[in-house]
């Protein structure tokens, strides 16, 4: 049903990596997002909280580098009060790199424009030579061809298998290497929109979706079986259903059990093609539609 427009989308999705880690600590924790370019001009769309996310990683490694400067001739009481006084701790990541998959050939800067209401931003790439997309997106024109019951499907990177990346321990950080894998599958996952969702005003912002989006497909589009852009995975939120066990006694392996749980289902919200297009004509970033 989707293949032709798996393969079309995945000529301008991409993925964002990320590895980071603890203060203290030399445990590797990787992440990813996804994004997915609009046009030759180095615009992309994703979601405010991915943009967030990938802004924070400057700051947090400027906090890491001052407290290493300034700890270098500190004995362990004297680097704990620094450590605090920076807002350090193992709890808190204390460094984080941020890289993009297959975007550009190089970057001088980055540019985020949120939106003011709704998990929505753009992000511009500068300074660079080439976009390494092969095609870019066709925006759905008439917004009435989508209801309630139409099949649709998101793309994007939701579990990072990425490993060219190491802790160096002479400096001290995190780097990414020449070796290993560079690149992480993509990821359809389809569903069946059973909903749309309303702001206070009545507007609707929102596609609810009877399948969740995965960790890591933040950003990335919503598409239906042309490869039309119909929206953008945004978040997943869970539903009691209200089926729960509670004490409940079962055989399982040739043992008697008591069990608990509780049902929930989960399902997938995405931003509304209409609201997408007005963010792009009011920041007058070019896109195509069908």
């Amino acid at each position: 049903m989707f293949v032709n427009a798996i393969q079309e989308v995945s000529g301008f999705t991409r993925a964002v990596h990320s590895i980071s880690r603890s203060f203290g600590s030399n445990q590797i924790q990787r992440g990813s997002a996804t994004l997915f370019f609009i046009n030759q001009d180095g615009w992309a769309l994703t979601c405010k909280h991915v943009a967030q996310w990938i802004a924070q990683a400057e700051k947090i490694n400027q906090r890491l580098t001052s407290f290493q400067q300034q700890s270098q001739d500190l004995n362990g009481k004297q680097q704990n009060n620094l450590a605090k006084s920076l807002g350090l701790s193992p709890q808190s990541t204390a460094e984080m790199r941020i890289t993009f998959v297959d975007c550009i050939d190089k970057m001088s800067n980055l540019k985020f424009i949120s939106h003011p209401d709704y998990d929505l931003a753009l992000i511009q790439f500068a300074g660079f030579d080439k976009l390494l997309i092969n095609t870019t997106p066709k925006f759905l024109e008439n917004d009435q061809a989508v209801q309630p019951g139409s099949m649709l499907c998101r793309l994007g990177f939701p579990f990072p298998e990425f490993s060219n990346f190491k802790f160096n321990p002479e400096k001290r950080v995190l780097e990414w290497t020449q070796e290993g894998a560079a690149r992480s599958p993509r990821f359809p996952i389809e569903g069946m929109v059973t909903r749309f969702l309303g702001g206070k005003e009545g507007k609707v912002y929102g596609i609810e979706m009877s399948t969740p989006g995965l960790r890591g497909q933040s950003g990335g589009p919503l598409f239906d079986t042309e490869g039309r852009i119909i929206g953008m995975q945004s978040r997943t939120k869970h539903l009691h259903l209200g089926f729960d066990i509670e004490e409940k006694e079962i055989v399982a392996h040739g043992k008697s059990k008591k069990i608990n749980d509780y049902a929930f289902i989960h399902l997938g919200e995405c931003i509304h093609v209409n609201v997408i297009k007005e963010f792009l004509d009011q920041h007058q970033v070019k896109y195509e539609k069908a």
